[in-house]
């Protein structure tokens, strides 16, 4: 299967993490500049958008390696979350982050994908590209799938607790 363009306007055609983002997506994600832009559900992959505002940067101007982290951590939850349940959620066990050039800001583009679902834990890989199309960063991570239970669970929704 290929990429489908995500339309907000049609939230309830879109596994449970895609309708909870495009209802009510994270601080986290809004802060940086976060957009779903296409999903592949069948190959769990998914592409984002990123304006990173000078607000993610450095005193020196460039996107600050952390927030560089936490978009390649966006791409690869989100890749993974395309294959969970509602109430289900996959906490990372570990991520490795790989610089390959200074990010700026400006639109960034990337993809996420999930490369083998286990029963309990997930391996899951992403890139991040600048606006020419330069490979800014890749990560891999580890991510291990959990079933929230009572009061934590998000509502269908996507607005809050149950």
């Amino acid at each position: 299967m290929a990429y489908t363009k995500v339309d907000p306007a049609r939230a309830e055609d879109y596994p449970p993490n895609i309708q909870a983002i495009l209802k009510a997506p994270s601080p986290a994600s809004s802060y940086l500049g976060m957009e779903v832009l296409e999903v592949d559900t069948e190959n769990l992959r998914v592409r984002l958008g990123f304006n990173a505002e000078e607000r993610v940067c450095n005193k020196w101007g460039g996107i600050h390696g952390g927030m560089v982290a936490a978009m390649l951590d966006d791409l690869m939850a989100i890749a993974v979350g395309l294959s969970l349940e509602w109430g289900e959620i996959s906490p990372t066990l570990e991520m490795k982050t790989s610089f390959l050039a200074a990010g700026r800001p400006g639109r960034l583009t990337g993809e996420g994908r999930t490369v083998k679902r286990g029963k309990s834990v997930v391996f899951i890989e992403a890139e991040l590209r600048n606006e020419a199309g330069e490979l800014v960063a890749t990560g891999s991570s580890t991510a291990r799938i959990v079933r929230m239970k009572g009061d934590a669970q998000v509502k269908r929704d996507g607005t809050g607790k149950s």
